[in-house]
């Protein structure tokens, strides 16, 4: 069993669920929110999400479910060499694009401004209320009715005009201070995963070239070792290899520059962690600075690429009908979504609506969106 450090958290100190439950049998509270995150409804969605490309491009680019595997892969190894909850660290990694719409970031725009006169939509909140309002699986409790260190972790920014909504959770955004380590190490791995590995898949694609990627400082310095003990390297062994190298090289840096700030700070509990000025869990300037240029580079060269921008532009196009099409009409969604946005309507007038709307198209799958759209719009289509 791990040794766990002061500083983290602890299974038999957390601050508990927003509904009491008697405590599991065999396992601790923190697996208990694993399990229940793996086991819902929003997570087997995440299978048929776009990360960059849309999922049926192609069957080896990420998905939102191996990004966030991937996220909770890199985040328990630095839990584990810092003395951390790696199962607390495991569950906010996998909880924390449970809200995130189909086709990527282009989707959470889309449907951002459709929501802009009704409090707009931002998928980390809507990965809380996922979690805490719309699965519905239990008997006396809507939601997963998850503990407050893991909700902590999936709140990862909050506007603190909208702070007051989600309690002592959202203190810090109002207060200041941190959340706890295993929050702070979630954010930084999901960092991490998706710069380097958007590159493997920008690479596949043949929008960027391992060439291209090596004005890069990051790339080039990994991709020069790999060529001095791998010199006869086949091309896709060379980016493997590479990003793989790259993701060691970060998460070294990391533990190293948290370990010097944790033993600078000596943080007797989680407590202290929150009382911090700034986050313990951090790369170093060095990193820092390379991996915003890689972030930088993928920005201008994968993210503006003609061929996603084409994807971007449909996809927001599907989104915004969608949410048209439903607001105009609720009568379209299914049963369920269309009681809610008339309870909704009731309580909160359009905006309630909408809100109930917003639900039912961000939980969307792209095929789902794509078939749904055709539904809709297409006379020849089967409704």
């Amino acid at each position: 069993m791990q040794e766990l450090a002061p500083y983290a958290a602890q299974d038999s100190r957390s601050r508990g669920r927003r509904h009491a439950e008697p405590a599991p049998q065999y396992r601790g509270e923190f697996q208990r929110d694993r399990d229940r995150i793996i086991h819902s409804n929003a997570f087997r969605r995440l299978a048929y999400k776009t990360q960059v490309f849309v999922n049926h491009e192609g069957d080896l680019y990420r998905t939102r479910v191996t990004h966030s595997i991937e996220v909770a892969q890199i985040a328990r190894s630095i839990a584990r060499a810092l003395g951390l909850h790696e199962t607390l660290t495991e569950a906010i990694s996998l909880a924390h694009d449970l809200g995130h719409t189909a086709f990527g970031h282009a989707g959470q725009d889309a449907l951002n401004d459709c929501m802009r006169d009704y409090g707009g939509f931002e998928h980390n909140l809507q990965s809380l209320r996922v979690v805490d309002e719309l699965e519905d699986r239990y008997p006396t409790f809507a939601g997963l009715n998850l503990t407050f260190e893991c909700r902590e972790g999936i709140l990862k920014h909050c506007p603190p005009s909208r702070a007051h909504e989600f309690g002592d959770i959202a203190r810090r955004f109002i207060d200041g201070g941190q959340p706890g380590l295993e929050a702070q190490l979630a954010n930084l791995a999901d960092e991490i995963a998706y710069n380097n590995h958007d590159v493997d898949d920008g690479i596949r694609a043949g929008l960027i070239t391992l060439a291209d990627l090596m004005e890069v400082r990051l790339v080039r310095e990994q991709h020069a070792a790999v060529q001095r003990e791998h010199p006869d390297l086949p091309l896709r062994k060379q980016v493997h290899e590479t990003v793989r190298r790259m993701i060691n090289a970060v998460v070294v840096d990391v533990i190293g520059t948290s370990s010097e700030r944790l033993r600078a700070s000596a943080p007797a509990d989680i407590e202290a962690v929150r009382a911090a000025p700034a986050p313990l869990i951090a790369m170093s300037d060095t990193m820092r600075g390379q991996h915003l240029e890689l972030k930088r580079y993928l920005r201008e060269r994968l993210y503006r690429h003609q061929r996603v921008l084409r994807m971007t532009t449909k996809a927001k196009r599907v989104l915004t009908e969608l949410f048209e099409a439903f607001m105009r009409d609720v009568n379209l969604m299914p049963e369920e979504y269309r009681d809610a946005a008339l309870r909704g309507e009731a309580r909160a007038a359009v905006a309630g609506r909408a809100r109930a709307v917003a639900d039912y198209v961000a939980g969307m799958t792209d095929r789902y969106a794509i078939l749904e759209h055709r539904r809709l719009f297409d006379p020849a289509e089967r409704t």
